[in-house]
């Protein structure tokens, strides 16, 4: 059901930014108009992302229980803005970030190590529905349950990875500008590529100790579609749409190895990101 409709949304969206590359393959090469030769030059950059999640259907595993919670609300939770808050280097993992560093193989083409780091956090007090069983815990929730509805209280669970859904991820991208006036760029950058989920996950379920250590807990894929501003060739602005597939089939929720969750959704990002690129070795003739 939701897993076969986030696959075809999914897919859906990949291939819609295969196609993008594939037209931008064919696009007008301006580097000898703009003086765009970036071989050999590194960049990086740091931002923030705000994010949205597709519904997801979470399991949870143990000696006590084995159930599956359906169509499950979660969202992100970006900090309030502030100068302090955003640009402070001292509290700069706090909000919801980015971070890449990337190098130009070719003048169009790079590849590049990054992180994103997220935050999810399930909508708590909602309505849902269980199916499975739990048993000995103790609570007023032990039973057998066929597709119930139940409340997400806090008695029963909180859930999220807020620090964070740390996606670590390598990426192809492909750079090419659109125009340029005076010192400044205006540039279309799109790629593709995966990684790895290493989250730190928040769990409160029913009446076991919370686990909130760091846990490589699947994998993901990603595509993205960017416009950058580039002044004086060194310096940019970008702003981005990223849209990926999480499966963390192995998620941490106790202190027992015997417990966990599994879960897998879509995302949609939007990025700002500051940056910078430096040319390493000899100097390009500009």
């Amino acid at each position: 059901m939701l897993y076969q409709e986030n696959i075809c949304l999914m897919r859906s969206t990949i291939v819609g930014v295969l196609l993008f590359l594939s037209f931008q393959g064919f696009a007008l090469d301006n580097s000898a108009i703009y003086g765009l030769q970036h071989q050999g030059k590194l960049y990086f950059y740091w931002g923030w992302n705000w994010d949205w999640y597709s519904h997801t259907d979470l399991h949870f595993s143990g000696d006590a229980y084995d159930f599956i919670l359906y169509d499950v609300v979660a969202e992100d939770k970006p900090k309030k803005f502030s100068l302090g808050a955003y640009f402070n280097p001292a509290v700069a993992t706090i909000p919801q970030y980015n971070f890449r560093i990337g190098y130009f193989i070719k003048d169009h083409y790079s590849i590049s190590f990054g992180t994103d780091h997220m935050k999810y956090v399930v909508t708590p007090d909602q309505t849902t529905t269980i199916t499975g069983n739990i048993s000995n815990t103790g609570t007023d929730y032990d039973g057998t349950y066929e597709n119930q509805p139940i409340d997400l209280t806090k008695d029963f669970l909180r859930f999220e990875h807020t620090d964070g859904l740390n996606y670590i991820n390598v990426d192809v991208r492909r750079f090419d500008n659109l125009f340029a006036f005076g010192k400044v760029q205006v540039n279309l950058t799109e790629g593709i590529g995966g990684g790895i989920l290493y989250p730190k996950t928040n769990a409160t379920l029913l009446n076991f100790e919370n686990n909130d250590e760091f846990h490589l807990a699947g994998y993901g894929f990603s595509g993205v579609v960017a416009a950058n501003v580039t002044f004086f060739k060194n310096f940019f602005l970008q702003s981005e749409f990223k849209a990926g597939y999480i499966n963390m089939p192995d998620i941490r929720t106790t202190p027992s190895a015997a417990d966990s969750a599994s879960q897998h959704f879509l995302f949609y990002q939007l990025n700002f990101v500051l940056g910078a690129t430096i040319k390493l070795g000899k100097k390009n003739i500009e």
